[in-house]
């Protein structure tokens, strides 16, 4: 029988609700269960795609070719369970597919609707996950009162009430905010926002309040007294120095417990929590520090790299080292090149991550000209690997006017755009007036690598399966003069048309891939191209 939990924020935004949602499903699952996670997005545009990273963080994007929320790599990385297109649905989505549906005349003539037609909608989208694990974790977008989210808070209490309480349960996460002129805790905030829930016909079950600081027991007792709960059920959810210590943290209070609790289940066995514990451990006691450059071009909000970032982290762990992220904004190398010394000439690797358009591109290349020539560890990743190819071609390979279409019309087009590519033995074809949402090369594709090249050796295998997100490829037709000028194409999809991977003998660590590979990386089982990325770094350190 599958129960439901259905968490929402108050307050204010960034609260972590979909760190809570994981760090709980990480807890459930040491204690035997089985949990899928999904999240319901308020916004209006149909998938998270063709939104500015400044504005909703990197686009997440799951085998079977979602382009998803950011949300989805925690769920990824903390329970270990790939997440799939079904795991995510926004208000576009929904009003799209009831829109459709009428034009069909499925509604055989009826009014349309927010409740029933919009709510049954994003039920059916819930009850979809029916029997596909122990507990399904629901986590709604957006913050209580938002005019927005109303048709998702509508559609959960019916779901509530049509399954029952003994198959669900409602956790609402909130702040106490703390004012240093009073010098306490403020519990107002929480208090209107469970009564904005409470409007809307939702009892929460469980506060998850966040805080920066101890909350006393007299506050609980307030809260619970004011929010209509037993105070063991409003959870302190304190400030920790990495967030894989959350689970560790909310099973110290006891959260699993209580929601094992709600649904009548024993909870008296303490779970195994040696994974986090060791995880932790080495966040925490590291045997040495490296720092790299990710020169990117989002670099103003962590966000947009959030599952890089968090991928490098996974590489230290594995080599039990801190991992020191300087975050270099690359237009600022396309005209002053002393100003790219003083930012790259005191770290041990450097990253170009994805990215999309000509902002910023020149001044990548010349940072990975600088990590050529001075032989720092490169990891190159979507756009990274195409800047690295326009950086050979131009400098090694005597194509200087080698450039990439996706700037405009060049003489040398090395980097076009995708027009046609193979998915499952189909052919998928795309042109320049195609949509631009959802038409990229997206989701898991095979790739076959060179025997005897750095990519086999850091994968152990000759064939591997990434994510891609990208427009535009390297053109393989230029692969002979590339590979005269000292970089090899060590990875190439199944057909051999399109370049995967390319590498240097010449120089101690430079791996460039098409793909996403910090998609995939986790805590307890790192992504190799991270870990031997890292371990390349660590030697540098060692040399400076």
């Amino acid at each position: 029988m599958t129960r439901y939990i259905f968490i929402t924020g108050g307050v204010v935004s960034s609260l972590g609700k979909g760190l809570g949602s994981a760090a709980l499903g990480a807890l459930l699952q040491a204690r035997g269960y089985s949990v899928r996670l999904c999240k319901l997005d308020p916004y209006l545009n149909v998938d998270p795609g063709t939104m500015s990273p400044f504005q909703h963080g990197e686009v997440y994007v799951t085998d079977d070719g979602a382009e998803a929320d950011l949300d989805l790599g925690h769920y990824e990385r903390f329970t270990g369970r790939p997440a799939v297109k079904g795991d995510n649905i926004t208000t576009g989505r929904i009003y799209m597919e009831v829109l459709s549906r009428e034009r069909r005349g499925d509604y055989l003539g009826a009014t349309i609707q927010v409740i029933p037609h919009i709510t049954d909608q994003i039920k059916d989208f819930i009850r979809e996950k029916d029997g596909s694990a122990d507990f399904v974790l629901c986590e709604i977008g957006g913050t209580v009162g938002d005019i927005e989210s109303l048709p998702f808070l509508e559609a959960i209490r019916q779901f509530g009430n049509e399954v029952g309480r003994n198959r669900s349960l409602y956790l609402h996460v909130t702040l106490l905010p703390y004012i240093a002129a009073a010098g306490e805790l403020k519990t107002k905030p929480t208090q209107h926002s469970v009564k904005e829930m409470m409007s809307y016909g939702i009892q929460p079950d469980i506060l998850l309040c966040r805080a920066d600081r101890e909350i006393e027991d007299g506050d609980r007792y307030k809260i619970g007294l004011f929010c209509n709960i037993p105070e063991e059920d409003v959870i302190p959810a304190l400030d920790v120095k990495t967030i894989y210590e959350v689970p560790l943290s909310y099973h110290a209070e006891g959260i699993d417990k209580r929601v094992l609790n709600h649904f009548d289940l024993p909870h008296d066995e303490k779970p195994d929590l040696s994974v986090w514990q060791n995880i932790v451990k080495r966040i925490k006691e590291p045997e040495s520090v490296v720092r790299i450059a990710v020169v990117g071009k989002y670099t103003n909000l962590a966000d947009s790299y959030k599952s890089l970032n968090e991928a490098l982290t996974h590489g230290g762990i594995a080599n039990n080292v801190k991992v020191e992220i300087k975050f270099v904004e690359s237009s600022v190398f396309d005209s002053d090149e002393q100003d790219m010394v003083e930012a790259l000439n005191d770290v041990h690797g450097i990253l170009v991550p994805g990215g999309f358009g000509a902002r910023g591109a020149e001044g990548k290349i010349k940072a990975i000209k600088f990590a050529r020539e001075r032989k720092i560890p490169y990891l190159g990743i979507c756009f990274g690997m195409q800047m690295a190819v326009l950086e050979a071609a131009r400098n090694l390979a005597g194509l200087e006017s080698a450039n990439s279409t996706e700037f405009g019309p060049c003489e040398t087009p090395l980097i076009g755009l995708m027009t046609e590519w193979d998915q499952d033995g189909a052919k998928v074809e795309r042109n320049a007036d195609t949509d631009l949402g959802g038409t990229m090369r997206l989701g898991a594709y095979n790739a076959r690598l060179a025997e005897g090249s750095k990519a086999a050796e850091v994968y152990g295998a000759n064939e591997i399966s990434e994510r891609h997100r990208h427009r535009y490829e390297v053109n393989i037709h230029y692969r002979e003069q590339l590979e005269g000028a000292g970089l090899k194409f060590s990875g190439l999809s199944p057909d051999g048309q399109l370049p995967e991977i390319v590498e240097r003998e010449d120089h101690p660590w430079f791996v460039a891939v098409q793909f996403h590979p910090e998609l995939k990386s986790k805590p307890f089982d790192p992504h190799p191209l991270f870990v031997s990325f890292v371990e390349a770094a660590l030697k540098q350190s060692r040399l400076v």
